[in-house]
């Protein structure tokens, strides 16, 4: 439900979130993945999808999809023409709409972040172009699904609602951008209700694109440890139901956790390389605690953007340190992309609900496969399993073209 913006002086409404819903390679839903997460369980296969014998790195960290996706508004047909991609995110949509339990609903604000969206039909496209460039039937349907407004509007149709749709495509900050862009939506009185999430699924043209850049991992993926090799990718979304405060209580919903903070800003210093000391990530640290009022002494973990190549780690690590002060020698850090792979445009999304899982559940995510750390870590890499008591987390997201988002939530008592 949208409402006109306000000059009013009156604090801005406290956002809390009501639904969750997550899809990665260690499963659907809330449950697997919690437990994966928390016994640090790594997902990561031989490529199954398309033909990786001419790329230099040949695993990533698939999902298993369900036969079925599940009822809803939607006809046979048109599940029929969704692609991977689509799929994940109808699946962890649904998931958070129905643990909000809202009921179908005009203008609802949808904001999605991905980095390659429809991309398969982009690539059949392609072939079909290339191969028989007279015959065009299939073509239309693959352009229009090509295009993520059309997954999420039909997400939105699966649901029984509609409203406005904002899709984020800030590469690797685009599911953080898209969370912290609906919590603004609702804070500036411009929605009481929001979605937001990010999904992407593994295409060939992007797999191969990372593995030209000699970016992707020959062995395993390590964030933050000394013999780190690069990055290994994944597939999944994420989506949340965030509304204020007041809606929530005055629906007697269940809350998971409050969003508090939010900082995103742009990184000058190199298109794909972030600046050696992260001036800017330090930036939106700043800028997200700021907005949250809270201190890096109350920040009980931070979920690292930690991709696991060379200079996104040191830049990171510099910038936490900067950031942590005295602090950061207590301050317990990790990176799921260990267990996952990075997921792109659903990477801070899916990162936020881990958050949210630390925060209800109390336990800190570890990388298992952790063994030396890099000298310009001062803080510890949770490296095994561990109960925690976590009340507030910082999640960091950045990526290529200098985006950096961070996002702060708070555990609900």
């Amino acid at each position: 439900m949208l409402f006109p913006t306000t000059s009013s002086p009156q604090a801005p409404p406290r956002v809390v979130i009501t639904g969750a819903g997550i899809m990665t390679a260690l499963g659907r839903g809330w449950k697997p993945n919690a437990e994966g997460f928390r016994t640090g369980r790594t997902a990561f296969r031989p490529v199954s999808h398309f033909n990786v014998s001419r790329q230099r790195a040949k695993t990533a960290a698939e999902v298993d999809l369900p036969a079925t996706l599940p009822p809803t508004r939607l006809s046979a047909k048109q599940t029929a023409r969704f692609d991977r991609a689509a799929s994940l995110l109808l699946l962890a949509t649904h998931e958070a709409w129905q643990q909000s339990g809202w009921e179908p609903m005009e203008n609802l604000p949808f904001v999605l972040g991905t980095t390659a969206g429809g991309m398969s039909f982009g690539e059949a496209y392609f072939r079909q172009a290339v191969q028989t460039p007279r015959r065009h039937r299939h073509q239309p349907t693959r352009a229009f699904h090509y295009q993520p407004q059309v997954q999420a509007r039909t997400v939105l149709e699966a649901l029984g609602s509609n409203g406005p749709i904002t899709i984020v495509s800030n590469a690797c900050a685009s599911g953080s951008n898209a969370v912290g862009h609906a919590w603004e939506l609702i804070r500036y009185g411009q929605a009481e209700r929001a979605l937001a999430g990010g999904y992407d699924a593994l295409t060939e043209l992007v797999f191969s694109g990372f593995d030209a850049l000699q970016a992707l991992s020959t062995t395993v993926c390590r964030p933050f440890d000394a013999r780190r090799d690069g990055l290994a990718l994944g597939e999944g979304a994420a989506v949340v139901a965030l509304e204020t405060l007041e809606s929530a209580r005055r629906r007697g919903a269940s809350i998971l956790g409050e969003l508090i903070g939010y900082g995103t800003s742009i990184d000058h210093h190199h298109l794909t390389q972030p600046h050696p000391q992260g001036d800017t990530t330090l930036m939106v640290m700043n800028q997200a605690c700021a907005t949250a009022g809270v201190t890096p002494e109350a920040v009980d973990y931070i979920n690292a953007h930690g991709t696991g190549t060379v200079l996104n780690d040191s830049s990171e690590a510099a910038a936490i340190s900067r950031w942590a002060g005295r602090r950061a020698a207590t301050l317990p850090v990790s990176s799921t992309k260990a267990s996952i792979g990075h997921l792109l445009g659903a990477a801070g999304a899916v990162e936020a609900v881990v958050c949210l899982m630390t925060l209800c559940e109390q336990w800190l995510p570890p990388e298992t496969l952790f063994e030396t750390p890099d000298p310009a870590c001062s803080f510890p890499i949770v490296h095994r399993p561990q109960d925690a008591r976590v009340n507030t987390v910082l999640s960091n997201s950045f990526g290529f073209g200098g985006v950096n988002a961070s996002l702060v939530l708070r555990r609900w008592t």
